[in-house]
């Protein structure tokens, strides 16, 4: 009886909007709509901010052409982050109103994340070899960022290794909403401790350590990066959603 009351309370809870997009057959349409509204501008930001930075950009006076490789490792380092922060926001949601769409969003989500971690983990060994003398070091940021790619191979794993899909749902959620604890120290790594890693190259309230004619190509990829992330999620959600709902009437006439 108490867990059909928090339950009913927890559905009570739950904003209007929320539940207009909790229904497959309308997250699916609007998801369509949306997706190219994120996709195009998104591959021209980057196609104009990896160009300008590779090409026009001036070179480091300290690191030389090796500082261009900012262009790809920063903005991959910032969608680890802003992946699993979806990820682990979209299952916590789907933990409280146990809505299974928002499962389907971390699922998709999950492997886009996973991908540019791995990419962000290789240009930082790649930077760091010509920096530092060596591929890799157990620096904290190095090493929190490598947790971040475990957790998404677990969150993976978990999603896939249950023949009940909604007990797959459920405990991959756990393990995301439990991992978020590794993005704070991810993003303080460099202010916590002693490390190889350079700070923030941007902060909100600090002086900038970078020329604007190196800034503003770094910022297209940064905006274009993220306009991927939500067209690449949007495309992936549409895909999941309608393998898991193949059997509705709805499904069927879409396909």
């Amino acid at each position: 009886m108490a867990q059909g009351s928090i339950t009913r309370w927890l559905a009570g809870t739950m904003p209007q909007w929320m539940h207009r997009l909790s229904s497959p057959p309308h997250s699916y349409a609007l998801a369509g709509r949306l997706a190219p509204w994120f996709l195009w501008p998104a591959l021209a930001l980057m196609a104009v901010g990896l160009g300008a930075g590779l090409f026009v950009a001036p070179t480091d006076r300290q690191q030389g052409d090796a500082f261009r490789i900012i262009y790809v490792h920063v903005p991959s380092a910032w969608l680890s982050l802003s992946g699993y922060a979806v990820l682990a926001g979209a299952s916590l949601v789907g933990l409280i109103w146990r809505i299974k769409l928002a499962h389907w969003v971390a699922h998709a989500v999950a492997p886009i994340g996973a991908s540019f971690t791995f990419l962000a983990l290789a240009t930082g060994s790649i930077w760091g070899k010509p920096m530092w003398g060596t591929w890799w070091v157990w620096d904290a940021r190095l090493t929190s960022e490598l947790v971040l790619l475990f957790l998404y191979f677990g969150y993976l794993a978990l999603a896939s290794a249950f023949d009940d899909r909604r007990k797959g749902d459920r405990a991959s959620a756990m393990l995301a909403v439990v991992g978020i604890v590794n993005l704070p120290i991810i993003k303080y790594s460099v202010e916590w401790w002693s490390t190889l890693h350079q700070p923030a190259t941007i902060t909100a309230l600090g002086k900038r350590t970078i020329s604007f004619e190196m800034l503003w190509p770094l910022l297209l990829m940064w905006l274009g990066a993220t306009l991927y992330l939500i067209a690449l999620t949007l495309i992936r959600t549409r895909a999941i959603t309608l393998e898991r709902e193949r059997h509705q009437p709805w499904a069927k006439e879409a396909c």
